[in-house]
């Protein structure tokens, strides 16, 4: 596959579905906003921080390496050999929910039954949950490597409405339920999200006409379940290699990502309520990452992957690619600052009004608008991370992997500290200027790996961090002009006030958007581009 041709699949991947996704996240915030309102802070901290944890762990330790593994191989592959290395996913998951599991209930604080009744029951779901995820991840990284463009976002999206529906149907109408709804919601939801997956490629598959069908490497359902290869291997050594590497660095990638929920959960640091305050801002700041950076940051990571050779220098490889690859590379670059910033500016002004509009008094009160505007700053950093760090995992061989999984371990040692000291100094939002502290070294690590890379090119993709002055200032101004609306308009004086302050920081928005579309060109192209090849895409099929 050419690297134009890959650009345009992966830039396909990262924008057409992109609308579906605002809709489908549209749909669960209104959801979301209704079901908080029938729930108490403490509820919400077991279910979104203690059983969550336990089936993000369970998930994340079971296939993250996995995925990543079998992502990077090449076309030329025997995908059974692939298949069956997903498979073990499965019993692995089985182990890591099972010691998970008996870890929460043995040696983790129990909430008490007559506020929060039947955590057991919980633990034991969110754990079966997880392993009934695992049961697609075949058809995940099928779909996946050749590009289904909209499977993964109806897939999901799908799945978290009609969860967010059953969970809102049960809050009303059972809720002396307790954990009961929100096991059950979890356990529906996985279900559906691997049964999307397989009814798609059980149709799929009956239909030996489709243009679709006749690409991928298998022609029948029970192609993707294990067996013996001709090859005579049951896997392939070299991606269960690449595999092990991925998996001691997703170890450890987990604790930074997650860290501040297992200081919660081990140290006590925070008491439940506290807890769910912290995840309920936590989920609302980072619905842009979701919505937005994660689908760039996963496609792109596709596209780094086929168009780089891990093994290779730069310059010993093919320099159409290689300019490729710095061109795309400098303009998500840019296109990671310019949003981040957008966030981070106009977040701190319209925090309070946010959490007001979404939570009513329990989450605009106290510590609430603090933690967001924290958290608009991490997602900066978080837009340059999940650029700077596919480009480089795409472009790593094993060995360097293995080196960067060394820097991981004392990082993460380092932010778990850093993470419990602070939220003793500052309370929650501790936990957020941890994150940030641990996203800036991850970032610093990436740059230098990409300055290496490309120093002995002609290229130079980093210049995608650089601002010009003039859009700096319109920055700098915005912040000003909306920052002095909020202490004159917001948010007691009640909705003329408040609609007058949503007035000032639209103007203020369409003034730095225009200022970006005028100075930020470059840009601008590629955007345009990119966005033109993923309509010409979608007409074809």
């Amino acid at each position: 596959m050419g690297s134009q041709e890959a650009l345009g699949q992966a830039a396909r991947l990262a924008s057409s579905g992109l609308l579906l996704q605002v809709l489908f996240r549209l749909i669960t915030f209104i959801l979301n906003a209704f079901i908080l309102r029938f729930l108490s802070k403490e509820i919400v901290g077991i279910v979104n921080v203690r059983l969550t944890l336990l089936y993000s762990t369970t998930i994340f330790l079971a296939r993250e390496a996995f995925r990543r593994a079998c992502l990077s191989g090449g076309s030329q592959r025997d995908w059974s050999q692939t298949f069956n290395l997903l498979w073990l996913t499965v019993p692995l998951g089985v182990l890591w929910s099972m010691f998970l599991g008996w870890v929460w209930l043995r040696f983790l604080e129990v909430p008490d039954p007559d506020v929060i009744p039947y955590y057991g029951t919980g633990v034991v779901v969110f754990g079966l949950s997880a392993v009934v995820e695992l049961l697609g991840e075949p058809f995940w990284v099928l779909a996946q490597a050749h590009m289904f463009v909209k499977l993964k976002v109806i897939a999901e999206s799908l799945s978290v409405i009609l969860k967010s529906v059953l969970t809102a149907f049960l809050v009303l109408w059972l809720p002396h339920w307790g954990l009961y709804i929100f096991s059950l919601a979890q356990l529906f939801y996985t279900a559906v999200l691997v049964l999307c997956y397989v009814i798609y490629f059980k149709k799929l598959l009956s239909s030996p006409e489709s243009t679709k069908q006749q690409t991928l490497p298998v022609s029948r359902m029970t192609d993707l379940l294990p067996n013996i290869p001709r090859s005579g291997a049951f896997v392939n050594w070299e991606e269960a290699k690449l595999t092990w590497s991925f998996f001691k660095q997703s170890f450890l990638k987990q604790i930074l990502t997650e860290g501040e929920r297992y200081v919660m959960t081990f140290l006590n640091v925070l008491n439940f309520g506290d807890q769910g305050v912290y995840d309920i801002v936590n989920n609302l700041g980072s619905l842009v990452a979701r919505l937005i950076f994660q689908p760039i940051e996963e496609s792109f990571y596709i596209f780094f992957a086929k168009v780089l050779e891990r093994e290779k220098d730069a310059t010993l490889q093919k320099q159409e690619d290689i300019a490729v690859a710095a061109a795309v590379l400098e303009s998500l670059l840019k296109l990671a600052l310019l949003a981040g910033l957008t966030i981070t500016i106009f977040g701190f002004a319209y925090s309070k009004l946010a959490l007001d509009i979404y939570g009513g008094a329990m989450l605009s009160s106290g510590s609430g608008p603090v933690l967001l505007r924290s958290y608009c700053l991490y997602v900066l950093l978080l837009a340059v991370n999940g650029v700077t760090e596919c480009f480089t995992f795409a472009a790593m061989s094993k060995e360097q992997v293995d080196r960067y999984n060394f820097t991981m371990l004392a990082l993460s040692s380092s932010f778990l500290v850093l993470s419990y000291l602070l939220t003793h100094w500052c309370g929650s939002v501790g936990f957020i200027l941890a994150n940030c502290f641990n996203m800036g070294i991850r970032i610093t690590q990436s740059l230098c790996f990409i300055h290496h890379y490309y120093q002995k090119s002609p290229y130079w993709p980093l210049t995608g961090l650089y601002l010009s002055p003039v859009l700096f200032g319109a920055f700098a101004l915005s912040g000003g002009i909306t920052g002095i609306s909020e202490v004159f308009l917001c948010c007691e004086q009640g909705w003329p006030s408040r609609l007058a302050h949503v007035a000032v920081g639209i103007f203020c928005l369409g003034v730095t958007l225009g200022t970006a579309f005028l100075t930020e060109t470059k840009l601008i192209h590629f955007l345009r581009t990119q966005l033109g090849v993923s309509r010409r895409a979608d007409k074809m099929t």
